[in-house]
């Protein structure tokens, strides 16, 4: 389906060098037809003195070209007679291939196929190498951006699958210059690679043809980083301990934000889980109740963990979406009560954490979660120093972690089939346990909402976003921000509506509302005033840089 939509497309950039050789040859196999009728009607008009119409000269060329020769009862004496024999000569043509693609070509299906030539044209494109995770999940990701990439393969067969689905992929050896250079590595911007050990041999030989190229490696953990970066990789990425941190950060960061200077009449922000029997799921966010409620505002969320400020109206919202809301405290709780399968806001930050699993992964999350509240730890390996030793899916060692006393539990166990149901028997054990997830294959991120998880990150969705945001120059490893809100002058804004100045604004920040006499309105139809006052909510970082242009203002 790729191929036949390369073929349809307009843009020739898309064109396999394949399709452009059936292009050219159709091309070259007309013009040389017109050449050869065009030379044939002048010759026997000129040299023969026995001129042909242009019909009977087209005729005698196909009829030569095809080796079908003129048969007895040449020449034909009308157009459509001439046409009609035209037309038969090509139709034994195609009954030919036609053979040859049913009865001959299928003999020699085993001869060595050369995926290159599928391969379109390539410049500032992306080079990944050995990718371990899923990469289908990956180029898909690539190619929902349209980022050009070649992923080189060193399995043969499995190049040749992913080249038989449409992707672009050749088989070959990442450390070999030859390969390298089949895959345009001097046109590339990006290498990406996740080859283990040979990560160091694979960069040093693609800076070797291309010194400017930015280097990206995936690797198991953090041990071999300063190695890795002082052979060229520019960045350096532990998928197990970044999504290990970002489950503790989401764990012990609950936003819980009161508008600065005065009480405000009891306006904050609050996060709203979307939890897995709610009635919301696959609800579009600008079709939800939070959208259009008269009192409050939806500021944005966190959907499969990457944080969205302001939310797309054309977002869906899914058991893993974490909703900002602002408005009125009491607003707020009447939404919760009223809406089914959402989650009542933490305000403050848990007492106790239980992490399941001490690998790359939980450790750390242990390490970020200590600085926030009490953790409590369980590996089966006595190695690993865990506080509880044991198996995690038996209930006497989560019985024995407290669990039914824990505000979270963190699961990073490696495998699967293990964290599924160390979460449905935690849910089991404690119902109103808040359980954060990391799973290994992004297929099962759905059966772990359903066995009880609240909030579930995949490592192979995670990779994947990651190497889209490097592509587009953004930091490989962002953690979740924490959500700021700032009150500032108005009067740069007077006269104007809010709903205007909230389109306006930059999409890092937002303005909530305005305050008027100690009160504050959200309404889209109130114009601001010179003596208002204006609450802007954003990441950390986006309310910086938004002081800073204030301040210069």
């Amino acid at each position: 389906m790729r191929e036949l939509r390369n073929i349809g497309g307009l843009h020739p950039s898309d064109y396999t060098r394949r399709q452009w050789f059936v292009l050219l040859y159709a091309l070259g196999l007309g013009s040389t037809v017109l050449v050869f009728t065009l030379a044939y009607w002048w010759g026997m008009r000129t040299l023969e003195n026995d001129p042909r119409t242009i019909y009977r000269s087209l005729n005698a060329v196909v009829a030569t070209m095809t080796t079908t020769g003129y048969g007895a009862d040449a020449p034909w004496q009308t157009r459509t007679m001439n046409v009609l024999m035209v037309t038969m000569q090509l139709g034994g043509v195609v009954i030919g291939f036609v053979t040859l693609r049913v009865l001959v070509i299928p003999l020699f299906e085993r001869a060595p196929l050369k995926l290159d030539d599928r391969l379109s044209l390539k410049d500032d494109h992306v080079v990944i190498t050995e990718y371990q995770r899923d990469t289908e999940e990956l180029l898909d990701e690539l190619e929902r951006l349209d980022v050009g990439y070649v992923l080189l393969e060193p399995d043969q067969t499995e190049a040749k699958r992913l080249s038989d689905e449409g992707y672009q992929a050749i088989n070959g050896d990442a450390e070999s210059r030859g390969d390298l250079d089949r895959a345009s590595i001097e046109k590339a911007s990006l290498l990406i690679t996740d080859a283990g050990d040979r990560t160091a041999s694979i960069v040093l030989t693609a800076r070797e043809a291309n010194e400017d190229l930015r280097a990206v490696s995936f690797m198991q953990s953090t041990r071999r980083r300063a190695a890795l970066e002082q052979a060229g990789v520019d960045r350096t990425v532990a998928p197990h301990a970044l999504i290990g941190r970002r489950l503790a950060e989401k764990a012990t960061t609950p936003i819980s934000v009161d508008a600065p200077g005065g009480d405000n009449d009891g306006f904050v922000i609050r996060e709203i889980l979307v939890r897995r029997d709610s009635s919301l799921h696959g609800v579009r966010v600008g079709d939800s109740p939070l959208a259009d409620h008269p009192s409050l505002t939806l500021v944005g969320g966190w959907f499969d963990g990457e944080l969205r400020l302001p939310a797309s109206p054309d977002d869906r919202l899914a058991p893993n979406t974490v909703l900002l809301v602002a408005g009125h405290e009491s607003a707020i709780t009447d939404v919760i009560s009223e809406t089914a399968g959402v989650q009542s806001p933490r305000v403050s930050e848990p007492a106790r954490v239980v992490v399941a699993g001490l690998g790359e992964g939980g450790a750390a999350a242990t390490e970020v979660l200590r600085d926030h509240a009490s953790v409590t730890t369980v590996d089966e390996r006595q190695a690993a120093d865990p506080d509880v030793v044991g198996d995690v899916t038996e209930p006497e060692t989560l019985r024995a972690a407290d669990i039914d006393d824990a505000a979270a539990l963190v699961v990073t166990v490696d495998d699967d089939s293990t964290t599924l149901l160390t979460v449905a028997l935690a849910r089991s054990l404690a119902p109103d346990l808040e359980i954060l997830v990391r799973v290994t294959d992004t297929e099962k991120a759905a059966p772990a909402f359903r066995a009880g998880a609240d909030y579930v990150l995949s490592i192979q969705r995670i990779c994947a976003r990651l190497v889209a945001a490097e592509v587009h120059g953004e930091r490989v490893m962002n953690p979740v921000s924490q959500v700021r809100l700032v009150r500032s002058d108005a009067a740069p804004y007077a006269g104007r509506r809010l709903a205007d100045v909230r389109r306006s604004t930059d999409r890092d920040w937002t303005v909530l509302g305005l305050v008027r006499d100690g009160s504050v309105s959200t309404a889209d139809r109130e114009t601001i005033e010179a003596d208002d006052e204006i609450l802007v909510v954003g990441s950390d970082q986006a309310m910086q840089r938004f002081e800073r242009e204030e301040s210069a203002s």
